[in-house]
């Protein structure tokens, strides 16, 4: 019974997801359009790492605000994803020692 219910459940989650993947190289967007998706990942970025920047440490949170603006700057020059988020999170790590 647990079995039917996690794969009942993955199957819910994965349908939502995969769909999006097959029917978006369908339509051709206009360029505003493509613009305006490419930055999606950018956006979620933000907004699921400003409430960590805030309170990297405790009582001193210029140092997640410096790295929030490194992670800013190296997004800014169309770095990939994981080098912003690797980037941000070294100059975490050199600002605490």
């Amino acid at each position: 019974m647990i079995l039917l219910i996690i794969i009942g459940m993955s199957l819910v989650t994965m349908i939502p997801r995969v769909i999006p993947a097959f029917v978006v190289d369908k339509f051709l967007f206009r360029d505003w359009v493509n613009r305006w998706l490419q930055a999606i990942p950018y956006a979620a970025l933000g907004a699921l790492i400003f409430p960590g920047i805030l309170s990297v440490i405790e009582g001193e949170p210029h140092i997640g605000i410096i790295g929030g603006i490194v992670a800013i700057l190296l997004a800014y020059f169309g770095l990939n994803i994981v080098l912003v988020v690797i980037g941000a999170i070294v100059t975490v790590f050199l600002l605490t020692m």
